[in-house]
């Protein structure tokens, strides 16, 4: 089928990039567990290695599952190509690797997941890269911050772990004001509740171990390009405006156009660093997409009567859900997540540290992971694991303080789920 924009997302969730099996005519794409491919002939092997041809050559560089799952979120986002990758921290580093250079930063959101500042903060360093952390409710601040070495802003679209809605509109115009591309992490929000490639992002993160496979089966990240952002419009970007040296002088933008940023992506990006998905990894992720709209859905349904739940009870001194007409992001979620505000959010409870701790560990149906968007209900406490390399300051700005538990409503019943929640918080308060 072409993967027309005409047709709707529960069509493209199922169909976008997969046909039938030329050889065989298997309906689900087959898992192709191969290292290498043959070449028809020599001329075959120099085009592709010449990248005059597109066609396979060596698993850590394309994949026909992979390419299949490349495709498919490309398609949901609106985007004109992805490139896959074996985590969704892999994901970040292969965003910004052809972006950066020694002495460049990256202005970053306070409100990230744990691992991801840490990430910014500490080992991109080790690149001779930067973050600068801002507070994106504050856009002089961002504006502020972006200099001349700036070549990217950064933001999670729904924010890890409080559920926070990013004003995307808003944080786009002031990174095309100043030149420079706006990525965006969607795993929380997924393609179904955000678009943020329509919303002006550049590119476009997953963890596709999240919402997108949905089964907490295998780990993944992919990289979105909208294919919008003029890579040669200044000389900030030498990686994909400039000659490439290990292509005899070709240059990205010139040669792919749109597609530059995930020709790059694989060319280089895979090849050098190898941060390769692999095609069981697609195959369980392709089969999870499938049903992303439906489990959406309840998982906002779900996260909607729960989060309303929990904010009336006596044990509980605050819930940060965007759904909520008491949450002071509730007025972004009809113009970023018009589909609902996810199932992701922060429960303060007044026994502070102590409580929550007790809280996590009476818990019987909730499961006690680092993990979120699975169809099973998750719960960690944030500050003592996910954030623990945090200081109390920047625990505090990212939604994770001592006082909060994270809890990724699952897609049960949801009497279960509140009746699980009242035993566990009242024995967490004796």
């Amino acid at each position: 089928m072409s993967d027309s924009p005409a047709f709707g997302f529960d069509t493209l969730q199922i169909h976008a990039g997969a046909r039938p099996d030329p050889a065989t005519g298997a309906r689900q794409t087959p898992i192709y567990q191969t290292t290498a491919y043959v070449f028809r002939d020599a001329e075959h092997a120099a085009a592709l290695f010449n990248l005059q041809e597109v066609g396979y050559i060596y698993s850590r560089l394309t994949n026909p599952t992979v390419a299949v799952l490349q495709e498919r979120i490309a398609t949901l986002e609106g985007g004109v190509g992805a490139v896959c990758c074996s985590s969704g921290h892999a994901a970040q580093i292969m965003a910004l690797f052809p972006l950066m250079g020694p002495g460049t930063n990256v202005v970053a959101s306070t409100r990230l997941y744990g691992g991801t500042i840490t990430q910014f903060s500490q080992t991109i360093k080790r690149f001779g890269w930067s973050a600068k952390f801002v507070d994106f409710d504050d856009e002089a601040a961002v504006a502020e911050a972006i200099d001349d070495n700036t070549r990217a802003v950064f933001c999670e679209s729904i924010a890890n772990p409080g559920g926070y809605i990013t004003d995307i509109p808003a944080i786009a115009a002031i990174a095309d004001k100043a030149g420079v591309p706006l990525i965006v992490d969607n795993t929380s929000a997924t393609p179904y509740l955000c678009n943020p490639i329509a919303l002006g992002a550049t590119l476009v993160v997953h963890s596709t171990t999240k919402y997108l496979t949905g089964n907490g089966t295998v780990t993944g990240g992919c990289i979105v390009d909208s294919g919008k952002f003029d890579w040669s419009a200044s000389d900030k970007f030498p990686s994909l405006s400039a000659p490439e040296p290990a292509y005899h002088g070709l240059k990205f933008h010139e040669t792919f156009g749109p597609l530059a940023f995930t020709f790059h992506g694989i060319a280089i990006g895979l090849r050098d660093l190898g941060m390769t998905m692999n095609p069981q990894a697609a195959h369980y992720t392709l089969m999870g997409i499938e049903t992303l709209s439906l489990r959406m859905q309840r998982h906002v349904a779900n996260a909607m009567d729960v989060a309303a739940w929990l904010e009336t009870h006596e044990h509980v001194a605050g819930v940060t859900y965007a759904g909520l007409p008491s949450s002071p992001y509730n007025g972004r979620v009809e113009t970023v997540c018009p589909k609902g505000a996810g199932a992701l959010f922060t429960v303060a409870l007044k026994g502070g540290y102590d409580a929550c701790v007790k809280f996590v560990d009476s818990l019987e149906i909730f499961s006690h992971v680092a993990n979120l968007g699975d169809t099973r209900s998750l719960v960690i406490h944030s500050a003592s694991t996910t954030h623990r390399q945090l200081s109390p300051e920047q625990q505090k700005a990212a939604g994770a303080s001592p006082e909060v538990v994270r809890i990724s409503i699952g897609i049960e019943d949801t009497a279960d789920l509140k009746a699980d929640l009242d035993q566990a918080l009242n024995k967490a308060h004796g």
